[in-house]
């Protein structure tokens, strides 16, 4: 996995780890289930990589973490490492997450020597370089032994490229309640961030890329502020990207300087999402959005847009209000009957809640994960597995317990 900080996808990773390394996940047996980390850096020069987030993360959690060092993206000298350290970790599954991993793992034949996992978790940007860069999954994905991807909306996608609907496993992400958020807390926050009692408060978490939508959100604003001149609202931007000069430029034309602060990246988004009257998600992509189900836990209410997977997370009218992608005018609208309807925004969050703590706690994540894992490391007709007729959703046959058997990742 490619990553300096922690991520949706390495925080999944991260809650999967902690939970199967607890005796308490297992029914009849201790945890036999042992995972190593590889990654890159660039950025240090060095294998300690001390400055990278993500491999401290690993690494405060007791996980084993192997730093390939690279010169620039795609660097040749990656894959001896690699042969190197998978020579001597010997995983029984090699499990890789971002085109760039799949692609060294088929390209140095990794992916012939161990059973391999390719995680899809969608894709991120639409410029030109990652569309090209893009177009390397349609080489590598079919030569995985299994493709796990977040949503059966992908899973559709990835059989149109290629990958045998019986190689593929969908898997939702999971999600661990936000910590509770102090009322002494939350006014400390809104007193640094000038936000007045009277203020109502949109938050949208998320990468500033372009495929995140919030031009879209900023449009929307400036409709809420015509549909609603008196209501008084602040809009939080939480989160760092390549769109952050575009977005400030649209926010100065639209003349909404004073509504709209951009955060910045923080390390823990418990306190906006407490702070927050409704959460915004404005994409034009998503796969399962880890700040979607992080917002739904905290009961907080939502406008999002129906793309991906999340109408197979949120019910509109019932778990949140789901509107077109790409349509501003319709986003306010949806804004605005939350933040003028408390009724609607306590119902909304109270049944969200319920909807992720029953379909999409990390025990059942970590359950349909493993049984992926047997499966792919245990002896069968690879053949008769790769004429299967669907790929499996976890959600439609869940795991009821998990023992393993020794298995390295």
């Amino acid at each position: 996995m490619e990553a300096t900080t922690v991520t949706g996808p390495a925080k999944n990773l991260l809650n999967f780890c902690r939970l199967t390394r607890s005796r308490s996940f297992y029914v009849d047996e201790p945890s036999r289930l042992e995972v190593s980390v590889a990654t890159f850096d660039r950025a240090t020069g060095t294998t300690n990589a001390k400055s990278n987030a993500f491999v401290q993360a690993f690494r405060d959690e007791g996980i084993i973490v192997d730093v390939i060092h690279e010169r620039f993206r795609f660097d040749p000298r990656a894959i001896k490492q690699l042969r190197e350290i998978v020579d001597q970790r010997k995983p029984d599954i090699i499990q890789t997450h971002g085109i760039k991993s799949h692609f060294l793992i088929k390209l140095s034949g990794l992916g012939k020597r161990n059973p391999w996992i390719a995680y899809h978790h969608g894709y991120t940007t639409t410029d030109l370089k990652m569309r090209i860069y893009n177009q390397l999954n349609r080489w590598s994905l079919p030569s995985a032994t299994q493709v796990i991807t977040v949503c059966n909306e992908f899973a559709k996608q990835l059989v149109k490229r290629g990958v045998q609907a019986g190689c593929i496993s969908v898997s939702h992400n999971s999600v661990v309640a936000p910590r509770k958020v102090s009322e002494v807390e939350q006014q400390s926050l809104r007193e640094n961030l000038g936000i007045d009692d009277e203020d109502r408060v949109i938050v949208t978490i998320g990468r500033l890329s372009r495929e995140k939508g919030h031009a879209d959100l900023i449009a929307a604003l400036a409709a809420l502020r015509e549909l609603s001149p008196e209501l008084k609202v602040k809009l939080l931007i939480v989160g760092d990207g390549p769109e952050r000069e575009a977005l400030s430029r649209a926010i100065v034309e639209r003349n909404l300087s004073c509504q709209v602060m951009f955060v910045g990246q923080v390390d823990d988004v418990a306190p906006y999402y407490a702070l927050a009257d409704v959460l915004a998600l404005p994409s034009h992509s998503e796969g399962s959005p880890n700040v979607l189900l992080e917002a739904m836990a905290a009961c907080l209410p939502i406008v999002a847009t129906t793309v991906g997977g999340v109408p197979e997370i949120a019910a509109n009218e019932e778990t949140a209000l789901l509107v077109p992608p790409r349509d501003p005018q319709t986003f306010a609208d949806a804004l605005y009957r939350i933040l003028m309807n408390k009724d609607l925004a306590a119902s909304l969050g109270g049944k969200a809640a319920e909807r992720v703590a029953n379909d999409f706690s990390p025990k059942s994540h970590a359950q349909s994960l493993i049984r992926i894992y047997e499966s792919v490391s245990q002896p069968r007709a690879d053949q008769s597995r790769r004429e299967g007729s669907a790929y499996t959703d976890p959600l439609s046959d869940p795991l009821a317990t998990a023992s393993t058997s020794d298995i390295s990742i």
